[in-house]
C-alpha cells in the first residue's frame, strides 16, 4: 500500500496494454480520471471498462485514440454522442451478471474508485456505488484510490480494508449532483396511475428521473412500503423520514433499504452516510431475480424509449443508436413477476415531447427489445393502464391504444388492422 500526494502519482502504476475498470455514478474517481487522461501520451492500448461515468469522459475523444478503448456496460450522457462501436464500444448485459462477468470472463487488471476515509478500524467504503465496484476490487490485481472526507460512508459490500488500496492519495472535492427536473403535468398523472397500482406493503424499485419521483410524490398516503431497489434518489427521503418506507414488510433485509447505488443531491449523500438503515450491496445480489421475488408485492417501475401494440419494450437505444444499456429493467421486471403479488410495470409518456409516438405500431428499424412482450405486465401512460398480462395479441393491440396519445389513436388502430 502506498500512499501519494497527488493523483498524478497514483495513477503511475497504469501500464500500457490493460484493462483499468472505472468506478460509476456519482462515484467516478474524477481526479483519477484526468490524472490518466494527462498520461495519454505515454499510453497505448488502455482499455477502460465502465457503467455511466460522471465528468467529461475527455478519453473519448478522437484524439485519444491510441491510447484508450473504452468499452461502456451502460452508455451515459457524457459518452453517447462518441459511441462508434469500435473504439468507444458498448456491451450488452444484465446489470445482475456484470459482477460475474468481471469475475470471470473480463476480468480487470487495475480498478480505479472513490472511497471515503478509513474508519477506527482501518476501513475505507465504496459508498455511493457498490454495485459492480465490489467485483472489480476483488478481482483487480491494483486497485487504486481517490480517497475523498465528501463521499459518505455506507453499510453494506461496499466495506474493505484499506489494505486492499495499493496506491491512493486523498483529495476533498464534492460529488457531483443529480437534482431531478420538476415534474410535469404528464409525469404527475403517470404517477397517479402508477401508485394506483400499489398496495400497502408492497417492495418498491423506482430509479431516477421525473416518473420515479411523481411516483413516489403520490405515496404520501400508503403504509409500510419497502424499498429493494438497483438504485435511488432524492424522491424516496420525504417517505423514509415520514415512515411511509419503513421496510417492515420485507423478507429481505427488513428494516433496511437496499440497493446497489444512489444518484442525487447533497442531502441524499448525507442521508445515507454512516446509516444502518440502509445498506448498498453487490448488484449481481441486490438484481437476483431469487432475492428480488422472495419480497412481497414488489413493485417494479421502469421506463422505456417506445413500445410496441404488442408489449416488446425499447429502453436501451433509439433506433440502432445506443443511448443507455440493458441495465436493470429485466432483472427486477422478472423478480417482481416471480414476486406474490408482483406488479411489473412500464412507465412511460404516450409521446416525445416533440409530439413523436412513444407506443408505436412496429418499433424503429434497428431497435433493440430490453423486455419482450412474454414478460410484460403493465404498461403505464398519462391516459391509463393497460394490463397485458394473459392477454392475446388483439386484446393487447387495442389496450396499447387505449391508452396512447389520442391523436395517435386512429393511426394506431388503423396499422394494426393493416398487419394482418
Amino acid at each position: 500500500m502506498t500512499r501519494h500526494r497527488d493523483a498524478a502519482g497514483a495513477i503511475a502504476a497504469i501500464e500500457s496494454g490493460q484493462c483499468v475498470f472505472v468506478h460509476g455514478g456519482v462515484a467516478t474517481p474524477l481526479g483519477l480520471v484526468d490524472a490518466l487522461v494527462a498520461r495519454a501520451g505515454e499510453l497505448r492500448d488502455v482499455e477502460l471498462l465502465h457503467l455511466h461515468t460522471a465528468g467529461a469522459a475527455a478519453y473519448t475523444e478522437p484524439r485519444y485514440a491510441g491510447s484508450f478503448r473504452v468499452v461502456n456496460l451502460f452508455v451515459g450522457p457524457n459518452v453517447r454522442a462518441t459511441v462508434d462501436y469500435e473504439r468507444v464500444d458498448y456491451l450488452p448485459v444484465f446489470l445482475s451478471e456484470i459482477p460475474a462477468l468481471l469475475r470471470t470472463g473480463r476480468r480487470p487488471d487495475v480498478a480505479l474508485v472513490q472511497v471515503s476515509p478509513p474508519d477506527r478500524h482501518g476501513c475505507v467504503s465504496l459508498g455511493t456505488s457498490i454495485d459492480v465496484a465490489r467485483a472489480a476490487v476483488d478481482v483487480a490485481k491494483v486497485v487504486i484510490a481517490q480517497v475523498n472526507p465528501r463521499m459518505p460512508r455506507v453499510h453494506g459490500d461496499g466495506i474493505l480494508h484499506i489494505d486492499r488500496l495499493h496506491h491512493w492519495y486523498e483529495e476533498s472535492r464534492e460529488l457531483p449532483e443529480v437534482p431531478c427536473d420538476p415534474i410535469g403535468p404528464s409525469e404527475r398523472a403517470i404517477g397517479r396511475h402508477v401508485a394506483g397500482l400499489i398496495e400497502d406493503g408492497a417492495t418498491l424499485q423506482l430509479g431516477i428521473g421525473t416518473i420515479p419521483n411523481a411516483v413516489l410524490a403520490e405515496l404520501g398516503g400508503h403504509r409500510h412500503l419497502g424499498l429493494h431497489t438497483e438504485m435511488w434518489s432524492d424522491g424516496a427521503l420525504p417517505l423514509l423520514r415520514a415512515g411511509v418506507i419503513d421496510n417492515s414488510q420485507k423478507v429481505v433485509h427488513p428494516g433496511r433499504s437496499i440497493s446497489g447505488f444512489v444518484m442525487g443531491t447533497r442531502a441524499l449523500y448525507d442521508f445515507i452516510d454512516d446509516n444502518p438503515t440502509v445498506m448498498q450491496l453487490d448488484i449481481g445480489y441486490v438484481n437476483h431475480a431469487d432475492v428480488i421475488r422472495r419480497n412481497p408485492r414488489v413493485c417494479a417501475v421502469n421506463s422505456a424509449v417506445e413500445v410496441d401494440l404488442t408489449g416488446q419494450v425499447v429502453a436501451d437505444s433509439i433506433g440502432d443508436r445506443i443511448i443507455s444499456g440493458v441495465g436493470g429493467q429485466m432483472d427486477f421486471i422478472r423478480g417482481a413477476s416471480l414476486s406474490e403479488g408482483g406488479k411489473p410495470i412500464i412507465a412511460l409518456p404516450s409521446q416525445t415531447s416533440r409530439g413523436e409516438r412513444r407506443i408505436v405500431a412496429r418499433l424503429r428499424p434497428g431497435a433493440g427489445v430490453v423486455t419482450t412482450r412474454a414478460h410484460v405486465h403493465y404498461i403505464v401512460t398519462e391516459h391509463g393502464v393497460a394490463e397485458l398480462y394473459g392477454k392475446t395479441l388483439g386484446e393487447r393491440a387495442r389496450a396499447m391504444i387505449a391508452i396512447a396519445h389520442p391523436d395517435d389513436r386512429d393511426a394506431l388502430a388503423r396499422a394494426w388492422a393493416d398487419s394482418h
